[in-house]
């Protein structure tokens, strides 16, 4: 579990990253508008929380838990997501959670031209992409193919990935680096804090929110829950990759020596590695999430932060 040695705790974990832009609309605002690609003049003035728990219409489907979840007074609606872990299926639930907030908008016969925009803000404390060392920010849009220009309003989904994240880079853009900085600089051994946080009124505010003498023991107990499963979901992750590697490596052989041939052996290698690495980290990242999941259930977590904590299912939770 993670040592709380200095004064504040971390911003990334669960309970504090809710406790500051979840319960405070001023912060969410300003996040949102320091790190959404909004048109000039088209900045978000007033917010108010909606529920964070993504009920399908369809109860055969299953619901989803996004960390905050908030709409501007009969305009536009956000969803704020921190990652610790990256998968392919986080960027799949960004997509369907996403489409769930434009559908829930509308009740029955309603029109479609009330229909409002949905921005998904997704920070990650990993690297998923596949490009450039300094590329961290990430921004897709529903554009016309052939002329990039034209874009379909109605989704945007924002990846920030926080370890690319250098402040160097966008110097330009100062609340942005301000909450980056926030997010990336503050942790559990923070001792000094940069005098550009503790000067900026709404940071400065974060830094309160952070500080450990204002949360109680339970609070205290869910956060260090936390960095457990996290630390555990990743020694799963590293655990499945050598498991993958050396059943590929040997499904790899086998396949080479019924070829019979070194251009065939070594191509039943590499297509063996990717199968059993592949099969291996599916394999580890899902017994962990379970093992994690049954330890917090006998200590009486809620099903609800259990899924939110090792990304199952509540259905699946409440099976165990």
């Amino acid at each position: 579990m993670e040592e709380m040695k200095g004064k504040y705790l971390n911003p990334k974990a669960d309970l504090t990253f809710k406790k500051i832009f979840g319960e405070h609309e001023d912060l969410v605002m300003s996040l949102l508008n320091a790190l959404l690609p909004l048109d000039e003049g088209k900045q978000i003035e007033h917010v108010e929380y909606l529920t964070a728990e993504m009920v399908p219409d369809n109860p055969g489907k299953k619901n989803s838990i996004v960390d905050v979840r908030c709409k501007e007074t009969g305009g536009r609606h956000f969803i704020v997501e921190m990652q610790m872990n990256w998968n392919n299926e986080f960027q799949q639930r960004v997509i369907l959670n996403s489409a769930k907030a434009v559908v829930k908008q509308l009740g029955t016969s309603e029109d479609y031209s009330l229909l409002q925009p949905v921005y998904a803000l997704n920070l990650i404390n990993d690297v998923g992409f596949d490009a450039g060392p300094d590329e961290f920010y990430h921004d897709y849009a529903i554009v016309n193919v052939a002329h990039s220009d034209r874009i379909i309003e109605g989704l945007r989904f924002v990846f920030v990935e926080l370890p690319k994240f250098k402040p160097q880079n966008i110097a330009e853009k100062k609340m942005m680096v301000l909450w980056l900085r926030f997010l990336t600089e503050i942790d559990r051994d923070t001792e000094v804090v940069p005098t550009e946080l503790l000067e900026n009124p709404d940071t400065s505010k974060a830094l309160k929110i952070l500080e450990k003498s204002a949360y109680n023991e339970k609070e205290l107990y869910a956060y260090e829950y936390y960095w457990d499963a996290v630390n555990n979901e990743r020694g799963a992750i590293r655990h499945g990759f050598k498991q993958g590697m050396a059943q590929g490596m040997a499904q790899g052989m086998e396949e080479g020596k019924k070829l019979g041939m070194a251009q065939g052996m070594a191509q039943g290698m590499e297509e063996g590695k990717k199968l059993g690495m592949a099969q291996g980290m599916a394999q580890g990242v899902e017994q962990n999430k379970r093992e994690n999941a049954q330890r917090m259930k006998a200590d009486g977590l809620p099903a609800e932060l259990i899924a939110k904590y090792t990304g199952l299912s509540i259905e699946d939770v409440k099976s165990l």
